[in-house]
């Protein structure tokens, strides 16, 4: 489609129900993104040329709902897609060369001439552009060049997952325009881990780009390394009654690598004890045998930790279940005795070397003095969101109390520090063609 028709159907209302359904939004919110993309089609044409046609992209952030740090011991996952994403303004350009303009930063470029690794780009999007490039190359695809304007809306540094969805929407934009769409969600999702542990340099797991891909509410299984297993849930969440909302605690993740990296560290250590290499190769009831042995051998905090690894595994499983069934009291009572046990078990709450900043628990104990004054205080649930020690906590909250409760909450971590959001039910997608 041309850039100008393109831009006259979003304003005229044409894409109106794909907005709806893709953000979960009422007719003033679809208003405001059929706003958001004309806008983004504005700035491709004053950057790139008017007379184009073009494709638009989306992938959506993603929230961690339940198995707080069990994907890395190849345990079970419930995340979900959130309704705050990025989106691309595409166009192929009739050269060998990718050029990229994200809102707000330098302009990239990416040769296709050279695919090759390049150390001195890790840590930048030049890198992950030219990964997921290299694999696309690799399965075959016939590349070409072409010209993207992108814009975000997922927050950076919110648990959020901006990385990863910046690789969920690279990836279809080669899946779309090189490959016939032969790539289903959970390969483009492995393609965008590839390109962050080999080109980017960061050796992360799937579950990010798993979510953001795939879409909904997805149950992730770990077991199988190359191939986990992703089922997507079958639950609307716009029809529960309630908001998630994603707390700031505005604290910094500063000098806290020490303490994310224990964690998996400490885990290994308790299945080395056994031979093996994560906890989920080793059944509950042998580790349970051997605690008093353990203790001994590799300290109490790993023991912990185990318990947690155990508990929360079995319970990322019966929250997808809870949602599978419509039983979301039931899921609500998952999330809280998930908080309870990273805070009690896993211990990712504060660092121990920093104790000083508590912000995390400051937020949890807010969430809980609110809780407290509803008639039924059982209606919320609230936990550490992703890696813990600094960052954000997620809540699930009545929608008749969300405009309280997002009121208090900035007035005690400051302006703007919830954020409500919905699940989208779909993940990365093209919207036109």
């Amino acid at each position: 489609m041309k850039w100008k028709a393109a831009k006259e159907a979003f304003l005229l209302g044409k894409f109106y129900e794909q907005l709806q359904h893709l953000y979960a939004c009422d007719e003033a919110e679809c208003e405001r993104q059929a706003q958001r993309f004309a806008q983004a089609l504005d700035s491709f044409a004053s950057l790139f040329g008017e007379e184009r046609e073009v494709a638009v992209f989306s992938a959506p952030g993603r929230t961690e709902v339940g198995g707080n740090h069990t994907d890395h011991q190849r345990g079970h996952v419930l995340a979900a897609s959130v309704n705050l994403d990025i989106l691309g303004v595409v166009s192929k350009n009739g050269t060998d060369k990718i050029r990229i303009k994200s809102q707000g930063y330098p302009q990239d470029e990416v040769d296709l001439n050279d695919l090759s690794m390049h150390p001195a780009e890790q840590n930048s999007s030049r890198a992950l552009v030219r990964g997921i490039a290299a694999k696309f190359q690799e399965l075959g695809a016939k590349l070409e060049g072409f010209d993207v304007y992108m814009t975000s809306q997922v927050l950076s540094g919110s648990g959020l997952s901006s990385s990863a969805a910046f690789e969920v929407l690279v990836g279809n934009i080669f899946n779309a325009l090189f490959y016939d769409r032969k790539a289903a969600p959970m390969q483009i999702a492995q393609i965008g881990q590839y390109a962050e542990n080999v080109y980017f340099g960061k050796p992360s797991g799937l579950l990010d780009q798993a979510a953001s891909s795939i879409g909904g509410f997805v149950a992730i299984d770990f077991k199988d390394k190359a191939h986990p297993d992703a089922q997507q849930v079958r639950f609307d969440f716009s029809k529960s009654g309630y908001a998630l909302c994603v707390l700031d605690t505005h604290a910094s993740h500063a000098d806290l690598t020490p303490d994310y990296a224990a964690i998996p560290e400490e885990m290994r250590s308790v299945a080395a004890y056994f031979g093996k290499e994560v906890l989920s190769e080793v059944a509950e009831e042998t580790f349970y045998a051997a605690i008093p042995e353990l203790r001994r051998a590799v300290g109490d905090r790993p023991v912990l930790r185990a318990m947690h690894f155990y508990a929360e595994d079995r319970r990322a499983k019966e929250e997808a279940d809870a949602l599978n069934g419509d039983h979301f009291a039931r899921f609500l009572q998952l999330v809280r005795e998930s908080g309870n046990s990273s805070f009690m078990f896993l211990q990712n709450i504060y660092s121990a070397a920093h104790y000083e900043q508590q912000a995390v628990s400051v937020a949890l104990g807010l969430c809980a003095h609110f809780a407290g004054h509803l008639p039924d205080p059982n209606a919320m649930a609230w936990r550490v969101h992703g890696g813990g020690f600094a960052g954000t906590v997620q809540a699930f909250v009545p929608e008749r109390y969300v405009s309280a409760f997002a009121n208090e909450m900035d007035a005690y971590l400051g302006e703007g520090s919830c954020h409500i959001l919905r699940v989208r039910p779909v993940g990365g997608m093209q919207i036109v063609k």
